[in-house]
């Protein structure tokens, strides 16, 4: 319910706890009580209005984004550096959301998205989607470095392994390998690639799930998904391809309208 009332501008979702739990919002004509679930024609009413919940079906955008070097995956950065976000066109409505993140160092393909649900789903572990990163590694790496990193090595935050290592090209002291990992944990290719003592000069990230980075896509410039690009996404983590949201609609509305109630 506070999802809801949040979306509808009544307030913060803290804000909104706070108001349940002082008893100032009934739902369906009686008290709500806090972890209240509300769905479809139910009835919210707070401060003396009323608006039914109802169903629409909103038009999400995203994003392919090809970050450079040197910009940090923030909306805001307290040192004041570039950020991806600094970059990018404003949505339609709602905001963006990075689907994970790439560190200052580490450029490639990053997917913005205002779809919420969407960008939960892809960064979740059990959402089964994998990263694949271009790495030029200093020096050489023996059989028995990357078989340890196919099976696994411990990192301080837990155990962790690439699902998959394909050798480059080798050229005068370095060597450029194609990972592909599962999750997303901080700097972990990086971090996985220094376990056994080697040491990453370049890292790119090129796909993430079934989007890849295009070839003609050049760095700080970005590309939109059309809707179908949009549905597949959805479906490939196991969402259904056009999503549903629930919004609050007051007397004499339509769900869908631009006008929203605001917190007075």
């Amino acid at each position: 319910m506070q999802k809801v009332m949040a979306r509808a501008g009544l307030g913060s979702r803290r804000a909104l706890d706070e108001r349940i739990a002082a008893g100032d919002v009934r739902v369906n004509g009686q008290v709500a009580e806090p972890g209240t679930s509300v769905g479809e024609d139910d009835s919210i009413e707070v401060d003396g209005r009323k608006w039914t919940v109802a169903a629409s079906q909103p038009s999400h955008q995203t994003l392919i984004y090809f970050k450079p070097e040197g910009q940090v995956t923030t909306r805001k950065d307290p040192e004041g550096r570039p950020t991806v976000f600094d970059k990018l066109p404003r949505p339609k409505e709602g905001r963006w959301i990075a689907i994970g993140r790439l560190d200052i160092n580490t450029s490639g393909l990053l997917l913005l998205t205002t779809d919420g649900e969407l960008a939960h789903r892809m960064m979740h572990p059990s959402g089964n989607v994998d990263r694949e990163y271009l790495c030029r590694i200093r020096g050489a790496v023996s059989d028995d470095q990357l078989e340890q990193l196919r099976k696994g090595v411990r990192l301080e935050d837990g155990m962790a392994r690439f699902s998959d290592i394909v050798p480059g090209e080798v050229t005068a002291g370095h060597a450029w390998y194609t990972v592909a990992i599962m999750e997303g944990r901080n700097r972990e290719v990086r971090r996985l690639w220094e376990a056994v003592g080697a040491q990453v000069a370049r890292l790119k990230r090129v796909r993430f799930g079934p989007v890849f980075l295009p070839s003609s896509l050049r760095p700080g410039r970005f590309h939109a998904l059309n809707a179908t690009d949009h549905r597949i996404l959805r479906e490939d983590v196991g969402l259904p391809g056009r999503p549903t949201e629930l919004e609050l609609v007051p007397p004499g509305k339509q769900p869908g309208d631009k006008k929203t109630p605001r917190k007075r």
